[in-house]
């Protein structure tokens, strides 16, 4: 039987690795898939991964018990990756400055899959990308992703118009190639 998350929290707190290793054996496959949505390189993503395995550790005292445990390390995670960004982006500028337009009768099929749906996101530009995923996928608000970002709102609104017609585009791309 799988010893619960809050038994390997305790156990954390006292520094015990192998309580460590099992939370990283248990939590770094999704964790990595959230990295992964930031950032494109595979290299990058698991670095970002490792620091964020070894904030979660160092800070995991400060974990309440309140809430999910695994969204508490998303958090962890999604913040590491920002800053990883940070380090190498600047989100004040205009990642592309073409004029994008959509007819109102281009529509999504639902059934994408998972792996081309992250496949197409890895195409946008990192700007699109980061605002798409911390606005529909994390569920931040635009004064939220302005904050982080250090961006003005009317940025972070407009970037996600942007990437989701760009988004919009490259579905339709890969339906006239595969259709």
């Amino acid at each position: 039987m799988p010893i619960s998350d809050d038994i390997l929290i305790k156990k954390c707190q006292q520094f015990d690795s192998n309580a460590q290793k099992v939370i990283y054996d248990r939590y770094a496959p999704a964790m990595l898939g959230v990295c992964r949505r930031y950032v494109r390189d595979w290299m990058e993503a698991e670095d970002v991964l490792s620091k964020g395995f070894f904030k979660v550790f160092t800070k995991i005292k400060q974990y309440q018990f309140q809430g999910s445990f695994e969204g508490w390390i998303r958090k962890i995670m999604v913040n590491e990756s920002l800053m990883h960004l940070r380090r190498r982006t600047d989100f004040n500028l205009t990642l592309e400055s073409s004029n994008l337009q959509l007819s109102a009768d281009q529509q999504t099929d639902d059934l994408v899959n998972a792996n081309s749906i992250l496949e197409l996101l890895n195409k946008l530009p990192t700007g699109y990308r980061t605002i798409f995923n911390l606005y529909v996928i994390e569920g931040y608000k635009h004064h939220e992703i302005a904050h982080q970002l250090d961006i003005s709102i009317n940025t972070s609104k407009s970037q996600l118009i942007k990437a989701r017609k760009r988004l919009q585009l490259l579905i339709n791309d890969s339906k006239i190639k595969t259709g």
